[in-house]
């Protein structure tokens, strides 16, 4: 059994999907948790309220400057006393064509999905060397691997995540601070709401995966849970393929 008693958590974009059970996990196994939200209040309070104000803290946040991340880890840190651990979780997912979609949109993506990771991440990074002690949990995409048709924005955000986790991995484990990704395929969560109201679409999505199943939220925080334990100690700058089995990388 995995326990986290001590240890500080923060986990961005928590009110929802892999980030919300992410952080009821995370209480569950003792640990403090903090988690941010960008606009989902109404979720994010249900979360709370649902774990206890004891056990978990939120932060209104939307990833805008390295000011504004540094002023939140230094909130967290007075309240729950450190960040021993960050899962980098907040994203966005919105299909776009690659010949027809808007700078801005472009942007954006990369904006919330990867420059909002590195400066979290950078402003972690400090407080994690000074203790000697870190874990970083990136969540990626497959994605971010084979790339992926009408999300060319999407997957290339991801795979910049995936290169910053390995280039952070070897950079600063000699601070015993270790960095990974987990990378899902298919996840029922609101994020594919939309996609998945095609019935057809969905089951089609299913059988394509080996194991016969869409991954749930649940089926990710598992491995986020085990890459901030001590048992992957040893694993540092890998991507943790979570996916049924529908995307095989060597």
């Amino acid at each position: 059994m995995i326990n986290l008693t001590g240890k500080s958590v923060l986990i961005t974009g928590g009110s929802r999907g892999i980030g919300a059970a992410c952080v009821r996990l995370f209480a569950r196994v003792g640990a403090h948790v903090a988690f941010t939200y960008a606009s989902s209040e109404v979720k994010a309070q249900k979360l709370i309220d649902e774990i206890g104000e004891e056990k978990v803290k939120l932060y209104q946040f939307d990833l805008a400057t390295e000011t504004d991340a540094t002023d939140l880890v230094n909130r967290i840190i007075a309240d729950i006393g450190g960040v021993d651990i960050l899962v980098n979780n907040a994203g966005v997912w919105e299909k776009d064509e690659a010949d027809l979609m808007s700078l801005k949109n472009w942007e954006r993506t990369l904006r919330i999905n990867l420059t909002g990771m590195y400066i979290i991440t950078k402003a972690v990074l400090p407080i994690m060397k000074k203790n000697n002690f870190g874990r970083i949990i990136n969540i990626s995409s497959t994605a971010g691997q084979r790339g992926e048709a009408n999300y060319s924005h999407y997957a290339a955000s991801k795979g910049g995540m995936i290169s910053f986790t390995k280039s952070v991995a070897a950079e600063f484990g000699k601070y015993n601070i270790n960095t990974n990704s987990v990378a899902p395929g298919w996840v029922m969560t609101d994020m594919t709401d939309d996609v998945f109201s095609d019935k057809e679409y969905m089951e089609k999505v299913r059988k394509e995966i080996p194991v016969q199943r869409i991954a749930t939220a649940e089926d990710i925080a598992g491995p986020v849970l085990f890459l901030a334990s001590e048992m992957a100690r040893h694993i540092n700058g890998e991507i943790l393929n979570v996916n049924g089995g529908s995307v095989l990388c060597g």
